[in-house]
């Protein structure tokens, strides 16, 4: 089977166009708003649910949370979206900055004296 792979340019366009707008917040900051009370909703659900995983012993679900980090994905393309950004530029330059930070893979030193 052939692997899929996924631009992020085409994720964020195709993300924007399930995008509903707010009925009583109009313009980027209502946008915003929405989007990043959904985000933190969405990041909720996740974090419920391996807890259930890690602290009680409930099987992992991959599936699932593949589904729900996709939920936890589009909210930031929506965000991104409204504010004018580049999903992939973001992901660029947060790869940048951990390479910076981590340029030999994590350590606890480097991340304890970061600066």
């Amino acid at each position: 089977m052939e692997k899929k792979t996924v631009d992020f340019a085409i994720y964020q366009s195709n993300a924007a166009k399930t995008a509903r707008g707010s009925v009583s917040l109009d313009g980027v900051r209502g946008r915003v708003a929405i989007a990043s009370m959904g985000l933190a909703g969405e990041s909720g659900e996740v974090i419920d649910y391996l807890k259930k995983w890690v602290g009680h012993g409930h099987d992992l679900d991959r599936d699932y949370v593949e589904k729900e980090l996709g939920d936890v994905l589009w909210y930031l393309a929506e965000i991104a979206t409204a504010l004018e950004m580049d999903l992939e530029k973001i992901a660029l330059k947060n790869n940048d900055k951990l390479e910076a930070r981590y340029p030999s893979g994590f350590s606890s030193e480097r991340s304890i004296h970061r600066g």
